[in-house]
């Protein structure tokens, strides 16, 4: 006598090979030489929600799906700031900034920080620079244009974002060529402004003067704001300012990585040339194209589930800014660059509670650059090889060096 024949297993399917080991996400080298894009696609498709064991920097969860990352950014009181929002060695310990600057604190702390810095980055405040803006613009435009050829990432958006960032600060015209060599230097050595000794100085001195003397500019706001009633220490103060001069390099690079962007797709610059009504859309895919914040990082306040993973108090979430930016459940033909692109509900300059303080001037400051580009230019080329920044934190080139042909 027989039994009944055995169901069959059924076959389980074999998952593809990445293209490159997910351990190398964290390698600088993939970002500046390398895909991450490849190792994007394939992780979206297979690995979305992925644990990285602990080796130079902590264990911690990668997140590269759009509506993942949009969900954290969301959810301030599981997916906490304070902890610190970039990936550090084990070897530096927390972050030192870690629920004193905006960037690092969550509401309701966040939330008064931020209502105090606010006004000089509201609307209407881009609205009253924007005159400002323009002449800063077309003045380094100029001297690059006079130049023939010039380091576009250094010399005209590098240049450009630090300008206008002193000038909210309070910094005085004069010093602004000063504030942006020292920022570089740090910015090229991979170091925080914080261990650079002369621009800490500088910005000692200004709160000084700022205690004795309100000049209604950030560090003003920075020095007479009160959080809970209490006004901020000195430290907090400082190290505000460098959170805020430091997240400028962000709009440097994606105003450096668009040129780089039309110069290697220039059907959409001509587009761009013919239809000056497309600066605002186009600047937006300049924004979610380049997405020059290479990740963010969230520590997680209760235990969780995220795509049907358990994820533990006290873990580490990285949300991978450029992925979720090239995520086809999000964006039709993702990996198209397209001036024209509506709706773009991209995550470039975050969303939620932690959406950049900066965004409206971002946006301002690279419409008036490429608007000016438009004006004053009649063919720009690149002149030499461009040299990618080797960092995980953030991406665009550190050398794009161009040839700008006057109009």
């Amino acid at each position: 006598m027989t039994g009944p024949e055995p169901t069959a297993r059924p076959k389980r399917e074999m998952r593809p090979e990445p293209p490159v080991a997910t351990a190398r996400l964290v390698d600088p080298e993939l970002h500046a030489t390398g895909d991450p894009h490849a190792l994007w696609r394939w992780m979206r498709e297979h690995a979305p929600v992925h644990r990285h064991a602990a080796a130079q920097l902590p264990e911690f969860w990668s997140l590269v799906r759009y509506d993942d990352v949009r969900a954290v950014y969301r959810d301030p009181a599981v997916f906490s700031s304070a902890q610190g929002v970039l990936l550090r060695p084990n070897s530096l310990g927390e972050d030192p900034g870690g629920g004193l600057t905006l960037a690092l604190t969550d509401p309701p702390r966040h939330t008064q920080l931020r209502s105090m810095v606010a006004p000089p980055f509201a609307a209407p405040s881009a609205r009253s620079m924007e005159e400002f803006f323009s002449a800063t613009t077309r003045q380094v435009l100029a001297r690059a244009v006079e130049q023939g050829e010039c380091d576009f990432a250094h010399d005209v958006a590098g240049r450009l974002s630090i300008y206008v960032v002193c000038h909210l600060m309070g910094v005085p015209a004069q010093d602004h060529e000063t504030l942006f060599g020292w920022t570089n230097e740090a910015f090229v050595a991979g170091q925080p402004l914080t261990s650079h000794v002369q621009f800490m100085q500088y910005f000692i001195q200004l709160m000084y003067e700022r205690m004795s003397k309100p000049a209604g500019d950030l560090v003003s706001l920075l020095v007479d704001g009160t959080v809970d009633g209490e006004l901020l220490t000195e430290e907090e103060v400082l190290l505000n300012c460098e959170n805020i001069v430091g997240a400028t390099e962000n709009t440097g690079l994606s105003m450096a990585s668009g040129l780089l962007a039309f110069l290697n797709h220039p059907d959409e610059w001509r587009r761009l040339q013919a239809d000056r009504g497309l600066l605002n859309t186009a600047v937006e895919e300049v924004l979610r194209w380049t997405t020059s914040a290479t990740h963010s990082m969230r520590t997680v306040t209760a235990p969780t589930v995220l795509r049907g993973l358990r994820i533990a108090a006290g873990d580490r979430v990285v949300l991978w800014l450029p992925s979720a930016n090239r995520d086809a459940e999000a964006f039709p033909e993702p990996d198209r660059f397209d001036i024209g692109r509506r709706p773009n509900r991209h995550l470039a300059l975050g969303t939620g509670e932690h959406g950049c303080i900066g965004a409206t001037m971002a946006r301002k400051q690279t419409r008036i650059l490429f608007s000016a580009l438009l004006d004053m230019t009649a063919g720009i080329e690149r002149s030499g090889p461009v040299v990618a920044l080797r960092s995980i934190a953030v991406n665009g080139p550190e050398r794009l060096p161009v040839r700008i042909m006057p109009r």
